[in-house]
């Protein structure tokens, strides 16, 4: 029988940099996620940087592109900055904002079924179609990925939590060390 043992471990890493509890390098995005609400999503802190909800869709499709290319597809790709980031409005309502972190959870559960199809780790070391690297690399790149994108959202809730930064927040005193309202999160302790 043929070892699955890095797959195991790569489906372990995804599962914990999304939604574990404990993981090494720090908060998992749902626990960045938690307590950002649609008018911190759409705020940028200048006007060349991407917002939150920019950053939870380009989390998404980074997620599909993986998703897409396990399933052979070697067209696939992302090439505009509408398909990357999207084509989002500045003003983020519930709805929208609700149906970003939706599709990012519904595309990780995708990632995570595709991977449960494999019954070892053979496949990881195949070239991913129309592209010059590894379904390992690919795998560990979105892990990756994950921990770059979830630093960064962090960095944008604490600075939309100053003063001055436009944020709705300038005149309310009652946020916590992480832009969002005091008793939002049931525990924030990280950073």
């Amino acid at each position: 029988m043929v070892s699955n043992d890095e797959l195991i471990r790569i489906i372990d890493l995804l599962n914990t940099t999304y939604e574990g509890e404990e993981a090494w390098h720090g908060p998992s995005v749902v626990d960045v996620l938690r307590g950002v609400t649609p008018d911190m999503a759409g705020r940028r802190i200048a006007p060349n940087t991407h917002s939150i909800a920019e950053l939870v869709f380009h989390m998404t499709s980074w997620r599909i592109f993986c998703v897409k290319k396990m399933q052979g597809d070697e067209t696939f790709d992302i090439t505009t900055p509408d398909k990357n980031f999207g084509a989002l409005p500045d003003k983020i309502d519930d709805f929208e904002w609700e149906a970003l972190e939706m599709e990012l959870s519904l595309s990780q559960e995708e990632l995570i079924n595709e991977l449960d199809k494999r019954d070892d780790d053979e496949f990881l070391e195949d070239i991913v179609p129309g592209r010059d690297y590894t379904y390992y690399d690919m795998l560990h790149g979105i892990i990756n990925h994950d921990m770059y994108h979830t630093g960064q959202i962090m960095i944008l809730r604490k600075a939309l939590a100053y003063k001055g930064t436009g944020s709705r927040y300038d005149e309310d005193d009652d946020v916590d060390e992480y832009g969002s309202p005091f008793g939002s999160h049931e525990q924030d302790d990280f950073y």
